[in-house]
């Protein structure tokens, strides 16, 4: 994890600079595991970001905004009655472990002052955000563990507050290079120098590491067995070096991206182990570059999160969908032979005077057949010849009627499979918790949820969203409810509408005013139909597009579903925003 002690060290000098002797203004908890404190001082407001998830735990200033519960949990609660009002005194850093102790100093119910310290502690899955009273004893946490769950170090209100164990490592703040070295040295086992170097020192990410054995063995991958004088030398002076950076808090923030500029990883130091391959976008600040870094992955996974049992309920409706119609297009296929039925039938109709009462099978001419060819015919010898024929004539009509029924159901289920995809595909692109809303009262209207209690007046529904290119705009749906008032309320007859070939995804509209969009405009509003569809990560996606007036609802049709005509039909890439 990049996010090291030496980084967090870099962190905790930024907010110090930033926020030293701020007032917390307003607090909120947006997820269980995410804190927000609005800081207030004579330079203005900033807004404090501490994260205790385990793929992305931080503390950060934040440009970002965030959705907040309608209630706010009982922490938010606790720590707006203990915190609102306090100011922040000091950060504080044991060595360069991945803990940042922030120290307020507010007042109590009598009026008195006291401090209160919460403990901001960076370790991936054991991530924490801890609040501690004046005498060291935890008030409450983001995270409670009891001792069901860890037997080394409890963390519940009313017991004391202990610091994460430390390691055996070295700290780059009270030692030299030359210690470093002679700890590698004196390994007994040889192994990857830069493994050997994650072991020895506390707070340095494996980035760092791999840079330092890069830059000593010039792009060569090292053993500690291997360090003659030379690269010993090497690696004393990019040791030396990092040691600086970290205690004076004189690095930069990098952030590595990849060719498609998506960052891949970050750090404070210029990396050079990537080559060519990788490029490093330069960032104005600390909180600025993680506040980059994760925001897309954050918003992810809180819609990820949230709309889990959305997607359970849809993909188990899909599965029961798809095995209903494979179980049907049996079915069907064994409707298929209903014509064999009537056919003996009719064959031992006609032969009746050549058929024994109780035979158990007869073989006659197939007049039905150009050359005559003889057929043996099954019969009951319970039955007369001539029940044998009714019956025969029983199974082909069941079968006619089955088949007649069949494709109804059929068509039901196949339409129901399309409304379910278009659903799911709305949901993998929904990018906030209003989107979700959206999408589970639409369920709730066609009987997939059930209603939750009295129907409460509801927000305005989410306008499309829009786009501009060559001087039109571009109306994208993103919901199937949505779709259908963009297309038959909204749109003008002369719109241009857009949707992915046979592939659930979003209507697009090109709002044309009575004027004809160039070719440029109409590619582009392909691309972003193409974008919006399931189809989104594929190279080339088939659009339809034709006028509004050539797209019509079938009565009762679900949601978002549509029939067109006059279409014209392009090949084009979807379009990608930059990440």
């Amino acid at each position: 994890m990049a996010l090291d002690g030496a980084f967090l060290r870099h962190i905790k000098k930024e907010l110090l600079n930033e926020l030293r002797d701020s007032k917390v203004d307003k607090i909120y908890q947006p997820t269980k595991d995410t804190l927000v404190l609005a800081m207030r001082s004579f330079e203005g407001s900033r807004r404090l970001l501490l994260s205790a998830r385990a793929n992305s735990p931080r503390i950060n200033i934040t440009e970002q905004t965030y959705e907040n519960p309608k209630t706010p949990p009982m922490l938010c609660m606790l720590l707006r009655k203990r915190l609102s009002g306090a100011r922040l005194r000091d950060i504080r850093q044991p060595g360069l472990e991945r803990v940042l102790l922030l120290d307020f100093e507010g007042t109590n119910e009598l009026g008195d002052s006291v401090m209160l310290t919460l403990a901001v502690e960076i370790m991936g899955q054991y991530s924490n955000i801890i609040l501690i009273g004046d005498g060291g004893t935890i008030i409450d946490a983001v995270k409670r563990v009891d001792p069901s769950m860890s037997s080394q170090r409890l963390i519940l209100p009313g017991l004391a507050y202990e610091p994460p164990p430390s390691q055996n490592k070295l700290c780059l703040l009270d030692c030299d290079a030359d210690d470093v070295i002679a700890r590698i040295a004196g390994m007994s086992r040889p192994q990857p120098l830069a493994k050997a170097l994650l072991g020895t020192l506390q707070g340095i990410s494996p980035i760092i590491c791999r840079e330092w054995e890069h830059l000593t063995g010039r792009g060569r991958d090292l053993l500690t067995t291997e360090l003659d004088e030379e690269l010993t030398s090497r690696l004393r002076f990019f040791l030396k070096r990092t040691m600086t950076a970290v205690r004076d808090c004189s690095g930069k923030p990098y952030m590595i991206i990849d060719q498609s500029k998506k960052p891949i990883d970050f750090t404070f130091e210029d990396i050079q182990q990537y080559g060519s391959g990788r490029s490093q976008g330069d960032c104005n600040s600390f909180s600025e570059l993680l506040d980059r870094y994760y925001a897309r992955r954050d918003a992810v996974e809180t819609i990820r999160r949230k709309s889990d049992d959305l997607n359970k309920l849809l993909n188990n409706t899909a599965a029961r969908l798809i095995k209903k119609i494979y179980l049907q297009k049996d079915e069907l296929k064994a409707c298929a032979d209903r014509e064999h039925f009537r056919i003996c039938g009719d064959l031992i109709q006609a032969n009746l005077y050549r058929i024994q009462k109780g035979a158990g099978e007869c073989t006659v001419e197939n007049f039905y057949d150009e050359n005559m060819a003889p057929i043996t015919i099954r019969l009951d010898p319970a039955l007369s010849p001539a029940a044998n024929s009714q019956r025969y004539y029983k199974s082909y009509q069941k079968a006619k009627t089955a088949e007649q029924v069949l494709r109804v159901q059929l068509e039901k289920a196949e339409q129901e499979l399309d409304y379910v995809s278009s659903v799911l595909d709305s949901l993998s692109r929904a990018q906030s918790e209003r989107e979700l809303d959206e999408i589970r009262a639409e369920l709730t209207e066609q009987g997939y949820l059930r209603a939750r209690g009295r129907k409460q007046k509801g927000e305005k529904p989410l306008p499309p969203l829009e786009y501009h290119a060559g001087g039109f705009t571009i109306l994208v749906g993103r919901n199937n409810k949505q779709n259908d008032v963009l297309t038959l309320k909204t749109a003008d007859k002369n719109d241009l509408w857009f949707h992915a070939k046979d592939i659930p995804g979003s209507h697009t509209v090109i709002v044309t005013e009575g004027r004809e969009p160039d070719e440029d405009t109409i590619l582009f509003a392909a691309s972003l139909a193409a974008a919006h569809s399931k189809a989104c990560e594929a190279g080339k996606v088939p659009v339809d597009y034709t006028k509004i007036r050539y797209v019509s609802k079938p009565q009762g049709a679900k949601p978002g579903m549509v029939i067109y005509v006059n279409q014209k039909t392009l090949f084009v890439a979807p379009y990608r925003t930059e990440q």
